[in-house]
C-alpha cells in the first residue's frame, strides 16, 4: 500500500489522511475488491432498461477498467436477462461473474446454467421489512436460507449471503440469524446492506465488526445514497475490515442510487492508499457509456466525472488551472485523461480575459481595454445568467479592439 498524500501531477490530498492518529484506528484488509452491480441494481433505476447488447458492452468496459467482480443481473427476471448473463459469462473476462438470487434453489440452478462464478443470495432482515412487508420472523428467514446456501456451495458456487436492510435489523434478529447460518449453512461471505442508505459511517463500521465477530467470514458492503453518504459509508466499512465494496456506475440505482463505482475506485486508491490496477484514464469513457445506455445524465458537478469539475470561472488563480492544476484541485484532470477549462462569465477576472486572449493568439491589448472587455463579459454573463460562448466573447472583442 502507498502512504503518500501527494503524487506529483496526479493528486494532492490531505496529509492528515495518513497520520498515525488516523491510520492506527484502521483495520484495513490486505486487498479490497469491487463488485459492480450496475447491470442489476443500476438497471433498477426507474425508467432504465438495459438490453442484452447493452449489458455486454458495459460488462466488457467494466472488465477493461479493472473491476474484479461483475453482477451481471438476475436470471429469473426474464429470458433476455438470462441470455445476457450467459453471454457475459462466455466472454472470458478477467472479472468474476455473479448473479442475484432469491433464497430458492431454482435461482441457483439458473445461475449455474448461466455459467456464473457466484451468487448473491438475498433475504430480508430489516425489521420494517419483516414486520410490514413479509410478516416473517428471523426464524423464517433462517429456514428459507439454509437449504439455498448449502445447495449453492454444493454446486460449487461462491455464495454471498445478503441479509438486506441490515442497518434496520433488530440487533437480536441479526445476531440470531447469523449465528444460525454459521451453525447450519456457512456461506463464503456475508453482506452488510444499507438498503435505505440511512446509517452513519460509524454505524457501518460497528456492523462490519459485528458481522465479522459472529461469522469469521469476509464481509461485503452494499450501500445506497439516501443521505448522501453511500461512498463514505463504504470506505468506512473498508477501514473496519470489509473486503468487498459494491457499486453502480454513475451512482445509478433506486431512489438516490448506489455508491458510485468511479468514486469508490478513486477513494480506495487515493484516500485509503491502496495500490490498484484500475485504469483511471478509462473511467470517463465507462461512465459516458453508462450515461448513453441508461439515459440518465449525471449532474454537472458529479464527483470524478462531472463536466464542470475542472472548470474555473472565478478570475483568481485561473492561470493555475493549466500551469499547476493541483493548486486548484485535489486531483489533476490529466489523471483521468481530462483537461482543465477556463470559462467566462459574471465571476471572471482580468486573468481570465488575458488567458483567453492568449489562447486566441491575440497580443498587445492594453490593460484599459482588458478592463473594458471584462466589464462587458461580466455584464453579459449576469444578464444571460450563464457563461459566455467563445463566439459571444469574439463579438465583444470586435467591438472593443476594432
Amino acid at each position: 500500500m502507498q502512504s503518500k498524500y501527494l503524487k506529483e501531477d496526479n493528486w494532492w490530498v490531505s496529509p492528515y489522511n495518513f497520520v498515525d492518529e488516523v491510520t492506527n484506528k484502521f483495520e484495513l484488509p490486505e486487498k479490497v475488491e469491487i463488485h459492480d452491480a450496475t447491470l442489476r441494481d443500476g438497471e433498477q433505476t426507474p425508467g432504465v432498461v438495459l438490453r442484452k447488447d447493452d449489458k455486454i458492452r458495459i460488462a466488457q468496459k467494466l472488465d477493461d477498467v479493472g473491476v474484479e467482480r461483475i453482477e451481471a443481473g438476475m436470471p429469473a427476471v426474464s429470458q433476455e436477462d438470462f441470455d445476457a448473463i450467459k453471454a457475459i459469462s462466455k466472454l472470458g473476462l478477467k472479472a468474476k461473474i455473479f448473479t442475484f438470487a432469491r433464497a430458492l434453489p431454482v435461482d441457483i440452478d439458473k445461475a449455474i446454467d448461466c455459467g456464473a462464478d457466484g451468487v448473491i443470495i438475498e433475504v430480508p432482515i430489516g425489521y420494517p421489512k419483516l414486520k410490514y412487508q413479509f410478516g416473517w420472523t428471523w426464524e423464517d428467514v433462517l429456514r428459507k436460507s439454509v437449504d439455498c446456501i448449502n445447495y449453492a456451495r454444493e454446486k460449487g458456487m461462491y455464495a454471498v449471503y445478503f441479509p438486506y436492510d441490515t442497518t434496520r435489523a433488530r440487533d437480536e434478529d441479526l445476531t440470531n440469524l447469523l449465528t444460525g447460518i454459521m451453525a447450519e449453512s456457512p456461506p463464503d461471505s456475508v453482506g452488510v446492506v444499507d438498503t435505505m442508505g440511512c446509517a452513519l459511517p460509524e454505524a457501518i463500521k460497528f456492523l462490519v465488526r459485528k458481522v465479522k465477530a459472529l461469522t469469521g467470514l469476509p464481509v461485503e458492503i452494499h450501500t445506497h445514497n439516501d443521505f448522501g453518504m453511500g461512498v463514505a459509508t463504504e470506505l468506512a466499512a473498508v477501514t473496519a475490515g470489509a473486503e468487498v465494496v459494491h457499486s453502480c456506475i454513475n451512482g445509478l440505482g433506486e431512489r438516490t442510487g448506489n455508491a458510485a463505482l468511479e468514486e469508490l475506485m478513486v477513494g480506495l486508491h487515493i484516500l485509503l492508499g491502496y495500490e490498484t490496477n484500475y485504469k483511471f484514464e478509462e473511467l470517463l469513457s465507462l461512465c459516458k457509456l453508462a450515461e448513453e445506455l441508461s439515459g440518465v445524465t449525471p449532474a454537472t458537478n458529479k464527483p470524478i466525472i462531472g463536466k464542470g469539475n475542472y472548470t474555473r470561472e472565478s478570475g483568481i488563480g485561473v492561470d493555475m488551472v493549466m500551469k499547476k492544476p493541483l493548486s486548484m484541485f485535489a486531483t489533476a484532470p490529466q489523471f483521468f485523461g481530462r483537461e482543465g477549462e477556463v470559462v467566462l462569465g459574471k465571476k471572471s477576472g482580468k486573468a481570465s480575459i488575458t488567458y483567453t486572449l492568449e489562447n486566441l493568439g491575440i497580443q498587445g491589448i492594453s490593460d484599459d481595454t482588458v478592463a473594458e472587455i471584462l466589464a462587458e463579459v461580466k455584464q453579459q454573463g449576469t444578464e444571460k445568467r450563464s457563461l459566455l460562448t467563445i463566439e459571444e466573447f469574439k463579438a465583444i472583442l470586435e467591438r472593443k479592439i476594432s
